[in-house]
């Protein structure tokens, strides 16, 4: 059993004694202590929460927690039942409520949960504020309330729908071009809200033909649902044999995009945010944002664009976010898939980065027609930085001091010949020439993280090794 609490929410694994998982009692007292958060930010005003979840099998019973957990706190709730991350951040925004709450372990297999938790502007709160909420959940400082004040609960849908008008309202995304084009796309949705969102998009974007595979909102996962080379086989063959022109993968709540070229290939889900930002900059010149251990190719495509810089952020999506604010980014997000438009909203959606990308596809096709020449998801991969990231780790001691080895790395690397930049506001990120160190420790066992990146695989281990004999 598990329970881990961290600025991502509250995520714990099905059944075992409270305390040690996600279990009835403790998804009552961590949305008991939200809600008397918010409460404490908001004296004397009556809340409303949003709550959506995705389909995975515990997610009706979760649900009905929380809910019920919010109407004895007093709290108004809007019911959004089957809904995805990205969709339920939008909700929290244009239903002007107080914050919401997000039910979904993301990526993670079938018996986990999570309870994710939104601000009023639809985003996760801070580290600050989610550990106010830890102590509230230690605390005997929650009051419920009386009959007569109990929360009233409003069901409502339809969000999937009203989140796909949006995107299709967004002056970058061209339907016209898209319909023209008449792409056969291929979409698994690990049978989760992908399912219901997805295919729907992309029948409103104009695709001529969409191949679904997974997209039956069970919860039984297909595969495992990290949507990462390994488990994408079955989509691979499938955009392979049924000649599709691309290849569509999200994970169970929908806010990361994998992407799968013509060849059956990926195209990599680093790249899903690079390729995104090339088509926003080319329209909409300004500053980028990511986190420490995504791809340096969103730097090198931004540097492509006049008067626009990159900047990386820590590893998390409240303080990628929090930096595009402070830079004005107009395209930002991570590695793995999420792309964050601040047109539509601060959050990452699948939703937003299928519609983009297949407008950049859509044109840059177009463009090459003109010019006699044919160009493919694989041709558009092409046009772009090449780098690979190595994922390694170092195991250490239980009474290691991970902190003050840490120190002593950046210590040692500052200033040292061929070391361009050292940073320190997340672990260590060490940048050579030819590529980057990033080194985190772990929040649940001894261990460092060591992510490192290059323009080979050799090069990117070469670099952790080098690291890691130094550690």
């Amino acid at each position: 059993m598990s329970l881990i609490k961290s600025i991502s929410g509250i995520r714990g694994t099905i059944g075992g004694p409270a305390g040690e998982g996600l279990t009835p009692l403790d998804v009552v007292k961590f949305t008991s202590a939200f809600a008397t958060f918010l409460k404490g930010a908001n004296p004397g005003r009556r809340l409303k929460l949003a709550v959506g979840r995705d389909a995975r099998l515990s997610g009706a019973m979760v649900d009905r927690l929380v809910v019920g957990t919010l109407q004895g706190m007093g709290v108004d709730v809007l019911e959004t039942g089957l809904s995805t991350t990205p969709t339920t951040e939008m909700t929290v925004i244009d239903s002007h409520c107080d914050g919401g709450i997000i039910i979904t372990a993301s990526h993670n297999p079938k018996h986990w949960n999570a309870l994710k938790l939104l601000n009023n502007k639809g985003e996760f709160i801070s580290d600050a504020e989610g550990k106010e909420v830890l102590r509230l959940a230690e605390s005997t400082d929650i009051n419920y309330a009386d009959v007569d004040n109990l929360g009233q609960v409003t069901v409502e849908e339809d969000w999937i729908d009203r989140h796909i008008e949006r995107v299709l309202g967004l002056e970058l995304v061209d339907v016209e071009a898209i319909k023209k084009a008449n792409f056969k796309v291929a979409v698994d949705a690990v049978n989760s809200t992908g399912g219901l969102a997805i295919p729907r998009l992309l029948r409103a974007l104009g695709v001529k033909e969409v191949v679904e595979l997974n997209c039956e909102p069970t919860g039984h996962f297909a595969h495992n649902p990290d949507p990462i080379p390994q488990n994408l086989t079955q989509i691979s063959d499938c955009v392979r044999e049924s000649h599709c022109d691309l290849g569509v993968v999200v994970d169970p709540d929908v806010d990361r995009l994998a992407l799968v070229c013509e060849t059956g290939e990926m195209f990599g889900e680093e790249y899903t945010l690079v390729s995104v930002a090339d088509y926003v900059l080319q329209h909409t010149p300004g500053n980028t944002v990511s986190n420490l251990s995504s791809s340096r190719a969103l730097r090198d495509v931004t540097r492509r664009y006049a008067g626009c810089e990159y900047n990386a952020a820590a590893v998390g999506e409240v303080n990628v976010t929090t930096l595009m604010r402070e830079t004005g980014a107009v395209i930002g997000g991570e590695g793995n898939g999420g792309v964050i438009y601040p047109a539509l909203h601060y959050g990452r959606d699948a939703l937003v980065g299928v519609a983009l990308f297949l407008t950049l596809l859509a044109k840059e096709m177009e463009k090459a027609k003109m010019k006699n020449e044919k160009l493919t998801v694989s041709g558009l991969r092409k046009t772009y930085p090449e780098y690979i990231i190595s994922k390694n780790r170092k195991d250490l001691t239980p009474d290691m001091d991970v902190d003050a080895l840490l120190a002593k790395v950046a210590k040692l690397y500052n200033g040292m010949a061929g070391v361009e930049k050292v940073t320190t506001i997340d672990g260590v990120k060490i940048d050579f020439a030819d590529g980057w160190v990033h080194l985190r420790k772990s929040n649940t066992e001894p261990i460092i993280r060591i992510y490192s990146e290059a323009a080979t695989e050799a090069r990117a281990n070469e670099l952790a090794q080098q690291v890691m004999e130094q550690i």
